[in-house]
């Protein structure tokens, strides 16, 4: 009756209320995170330090708004927890690798983070040869795959989380805490992320650009893996025996996998962008408008920006509390920044001047060099006090 008064009297009908746009499955997502939350606290509040119910309120309010944003992530989410919690369920009863076939070869940490790399590959091939046929039939199981890819990647990051206090329980940590983690989750969140920005433009064909460097990613861990042995569990050391971990290095990532989403959409702008010039070419017929590429840079970017900013705010509390000081101008500390600048320059000039087109397609695809710099340069030539993340 309120609402047809008002539609009466103005002659425009109002917006329905949010929580009428709810369905009952997102009603079903916020109950059953709050079901999450309140177990946690029920089995671990009393121990809880005023932080740690932050860290739980911060990861419930990011699931919570990620999965009314966009739907897939509920599923995806059950689709990664109920399998982690099958592992650690096996764990707790006493099966192990050696006498439970399903953790051995699939559900044990090492496992799943090998299944995600043959699909993150078979993902990246499926792509490009969807980029190169436009076979629709193609390009879903390029989606399918690249899906399959990203859940058994958070499952092996999860159940790696409970297998670090198998050795000794005071090894117990969040899996973020050397470059074979962090790779795993940088190979996990990058093609999530990008699928967010795929479905919302309907713009399969990016992924010919996106997974290629994700690919190489894999081939990385691999190299870390069966070269370096970096994927066996150690003891951290006293620095990173802190909560802010669980803050800080994952939200470095998300401005890390939207930053390089949005380098690698600068490249197929560029390219697209050269064939309309000829007149002619494949990416004509399969790729999006520039309009859309440019937006898509654009909104990966300002999203990847907000997320790094507070990270960077976090991590500098985190070295006062570890190091006694803010700041240090230690290498990954000054390339972070570097970072940060790059990337205000490039919000700036969009927003505030107005840029569009080649000027920032190049910029944005530059800023890979940069970001890669600091995520894997820095640790890989340069000493410092983050040199623990050296190979």
């Amino acid at each position: 009756m309120a609402n047809t008064r008002v539609e009466s009297w103005t002659g425009v009908t109002p917006e329905p209320s949010w929580w009428t746009q709810w369905k009952l499955r997102d009603w079903a997502w916020f109950a059953g995170l709050s079901i999450a939350a309140g177990i946690i606290l029920g089995l671990y509040g009393s121990s809880f330090g005023y932080w740690q119910f932050v860290v739980l309120g911060a990861w419930y309010s990011a699931l919570l708004v990620a999965g009314l944003a966009w739907r897939p992530v509920q599923l995806a989410s059950i689709g990664i927890v109920l399998p982690a919690l099958l592992a650690v369920w096996l764990y707790s009863i006493g099966q192990t690798t050696t006498n439970n076939i399903l953790l051995r070869d699939v559900l044990q940490g090492y496992a799943a983070v090998m299944w995600m790399s043959a699909l993150l590959l078979a993902a990246t091939a499926s792509y490009l040869f969807y980029l190169f046929t436009g076979r629709e039939w193609v390009g879903q199981w390029a989606t399918a795959l690249t899906w399959a890819g990203v859940i058994m990647g958070f499952i092996g990051l999860g159940v790696r989380w409970r297998e670090t206090y198998l050795g000794h329980p005071d090894w117990g940590h969040i899996p973020v805490s050397n470059l074979w983690e962090v790779l795993v989750l940088f190979c996990a969140s990058t093609p999530l992320f990008y699928r967010y920005y795929e479905k919302r433009n309907e713009a399969r064909a990016l992924g010919a650009f996106v997974m290629p460097l994700v690919a190489a990613g894999v081939g990385f861990l691999l190299w870390l893996t069966f070269a370096q042995h970096m994927d066996q569990i150690e003891p951290l050391i006293p620095a990173l025996q802190s909560f802010w971990m669980k803050l800080h290095v994952p939200m470095i990532f998300v401005g890390y996998a939207n930053f390089t989403i949005a380098s690698l959409i600068g490249v197929g702008y560029l390219l697209t962008e050269r064939s309309r010039r000829r007149g002619s070419g494949l990416l004509l017929r399969v790729m999006p408008s520039s309009e859309v590429m440019d937006d898509v840079m654009y909104k990966a970017i300002a999203l990847g920006f907000l997320f790094f900013t507070v990270a960077t705010i976090l991590g500098a509390v985190w070295a006062a509390k570890a190091w006694g000081g803010f700041w240090s101008w230690d290498p990954k500390e000054t390339w972070a920044l570097i970072v940060w600048l790059n990337y205000a320059g490039y919000l700036h000039a969009r927003v505030v001047k107005g840029w569009r087109g080649s000027a920032m397609a190049w910029w944005s695809f530059m800023s890979l060099w940069v970001v890669s710099f600091c995520f894997l340069g820095v640790n890989m030539f340069l000493s410092g006090l983050h040199s623990y993340g050296k190979l």
